[in-house]
């Protein structure tokens, strides 16, 4: 067995590079007495899929509200795109930072009483409110293909869906304003085998085609051994480690140790090992011969639909 070595907190020297979209420095979070997150460091690379993990508690969904705007930390700094997060008041104008990421929540998140395309419509109207109601719609169609939904998908209604209808219905969503970041809080939880390999496969497909940084919350082995470049790993109220799974493995943390050497994580590794089938492309898979090329939809072409 090789040598292992003692887990070290990350350095974090990059609060504004252009390569590092989110940067997180001595972050402090608690609920009344209880501390979740204490001199927490972090920094996400810009274009990789970075995997989030931790046991239950360690504040990996606190932590992504946080870097989003939804948590105040106690302490700490958190940049996002080159914005002081934790200290907006410091950066008058810049309202719209909220644009340029889109967010699937663990449940989806999805307004019942809205059909899936009126859902992908949301933020299209709330961050571009001249846009044209035929335009808003044809942009939500688009999305809702994207995602790997049907176009017939747009008319239902959540409760017509299935879980990973749902899952895909809810990426539509996180992606109908064009972002840079792209957030995912357990987006495979509850889905079978052959539906969380799918949902895999579709998010390196996105993130590859629509050049994404994904911070990516899970659970699931199978997805961070297929899909993620990097793994963050929270616990005892930090970051303890970040890195490859092989850079992983090689430290000696009793959580690290447990989690990827065990009987789940041993059974992750084999098949992963296994040959791959060939994946078709995107625009393929998703939008039903889109040129790829056309899966982003440029700011400016939305910007000019309408308004001032």
């Amino acid at each position: 067995m090789s040598e292992l070595h003692a887990p070290e907190a990350p350095v974090i020297t990059h609060d504004h590079d252009p390569e590092f979209p989110i940067v997180v420095k001595g972050l402090r979070n608690s609920f009344g007495e209880h501390v979740i997150h204490e001199d927490l460091s972090l920094e996400v690379r810009k274009g990789e899929i970075l995997g989030v993990v931790g046991g239950s508690g360690t504040g990996k969904s606190v932590l992504m509200r946080s870097i989003i705007g939804l948590q105040q930390p106690d302490a700490g700094e958190i940049h996002v795109l080159g914005r002081n997060m934790t200290h907006p008041e410091e950066q008058p104008g810049e309202i719209d930072i909220r644009s340029r990421w889109g967010v699937l929540f663990q449940g989806g998140a999805l307004f019942s009483t809205l059909t899936v395309g009126e859902n992908v419509e949301v933020p299209l109207k709330q961050f571009y409110p001249d846009m044209s109601d035929s335009l808003r719609s044809e942009i939500a169609r688009f999305k809702v293909r994207l995602s790997g939904l049907s176009e017939e998908a747009a008319l239902k209604y959540p409760s017509e869906l299935s879980g990973g209808m749902k899952k895909r219905a809810g990426l539509a969503r996180a992606l109908a304003l064009d972002p840079e970041l792209l957030f995912l809080d357990e987006p495979t939880a509850g889905l079978d085998p052959i539906g969380a390999a799918a949902f895999d496969q579709l998010t390196r497909e996105l993130k590859e085609t629509l050049g994404l940084t994904v911070f990516l919350i899970t659970h699931d082995l199978d997805t961070l051994y297929a899909i993620c470049d990097r793994v963050a790993v929270l616990a005892d109220r930090t970051v303890i480690a970040v890195g490859t799974i092989p850079e992983l493995l090689a430290l000696d943390h009793p959580w690290i140790q447990e989690y990827f050497n065990g009987p789940r994580g041993r059974a992750a590794q084999a098949s992963e090992e296994r040959q791959e089938p060939e994946r078709a492309p995107l625009a393929q898979i998703a939008t039903k011969g889109l040129d790829a090329t056309d899966a982003r939809i440029k700011n400016t072409d939305i910007q000019g639909t309408g308004g001032a």
